[in-house]
């Protein structure tokens, strides 16, 4: 896949400089270095050592990312919100897991995209999760299709530049309308279970109450940090548990069989097209579970 960059720097720098300011991370960088016809110049072939002026085009063309044989290929169905050349945006449902692993290693989201794309067609076949959900979440996930769509998006992570929004029914009445819960988040020993530990890592979720009900509340929430179960350890640590989620002690008898959790809200820069972009999912946890009035 070819890329190309305008030069808008009035001195003259290094390619490597220049790619760098244009996101490109070092180690691609490194990597295109030997590779032939990686970059190019004004329409010529040119090596790592070029020098880039003020308007110069450089173009970099990508190797294809080929099919790796020990990540299966799975033909099951994938629910696409939205999908161009450089981004796919899903609706998991519950009980798929975002990537292979023991447990489960033929049929993810990984493996799924990876069936998608070559329904497609497509040169690349490395499907690159940017924002994964836990196996009994459902909702939006990003997607990136390719390496330098991965990078762009990962650095938009690193900054907590891409906006994410759940839905979540957790046990009992919330008195405060608005809440900030930091508390840091650590395992303790081999335990799967996570919990709020002053040895963990910091750990900030921020909430908003939709709704109340009699045995429970609908809430709005945003991620600060990005920690493992950290919507699920914060609840439970309130004394509010989510609906469903028997590993946090929550109630079971509502109809779900999985923590009642949803990634509604998606909102990142397309670094492609300069232009953000955003998706919302209708608020589905109340009308799927079973007597929730």
């Amino acid at each position: 896949m070819k890329f190309t960059f305008i030069s808008q720097q009035t001195n003259t720098v290094s390619l490597k400089s220049f790619l760098t300011d244009q996101g490109i991370s070092k180690h691609l960088y490194n990597e295109m270095k030997h590779i032939a016809a990686a970059f190019i110049v004004n329409g010529q072939i040119v090596d790592a050592t070029v020098q880039i002026n003020y308007h110069d085009q450089v173009t970099i063309n990508l190797p294809p990312e080929v099919d790796n044989p020990q990540v299966a290929t799975s033909y099951q169905p994938l629910e696409i919100v939205y999908e161009d050349s450089n981004w796919l945006v899903i609706d998991k449902p519950a009980y798929l897991s975002s990537v292979p692993g023991p447990n489960n290693p033929l049929d993810t989201v990984v493996n799924r995209v990876k069936g998608h794309l070559k329904n497609q067609k497509e040169v690349n076949l490395v499907p690159h999760i940017i924002t994964r959900l836990d196996r009994d979440t459902q909702g939006l996930m990003l997607v990136a299709k390719h390496r330098l769509a991965n990078i762009w998006a990962n650095q938009q992570l690193a900054k907590r530049q891409i906006k994410k929004f759940y839905y979540a029914l957790v046990a009992g009445t919330l008195v405060d309308d608005h809440g900030i819960i930091d508390q840091p988040i650590g395992r303790v020993g081999q335990q799967v279970a996570r919990q709020v530990t002053t040895t963990g890592q910091t750990a900030r979720t921020e909430y908003w109450v939709l709704q109340r009900f009699s045995q429970f509340t609908l809430v709005k929430v945003q991620l600060h940090t990005g920690r493992t179960h950290q919507i699920r350890v914060h609840f439970a640590y309130l004394g509010h548990p989510l609906v469903g989620d028997h590993l946090y002690g929550g109630p079971l008898n509502y109809g779900y069989e999985y923590q009642a959790l949803e990634a509604y809200y998606l909102e990142f820069q397309d670094d492609f097209t300069h232009k953000k972009q955003h998706f919302e999912l209708p608020e589905r946890l109340v009308k799927n579970g079973k007597k929730m009035h």
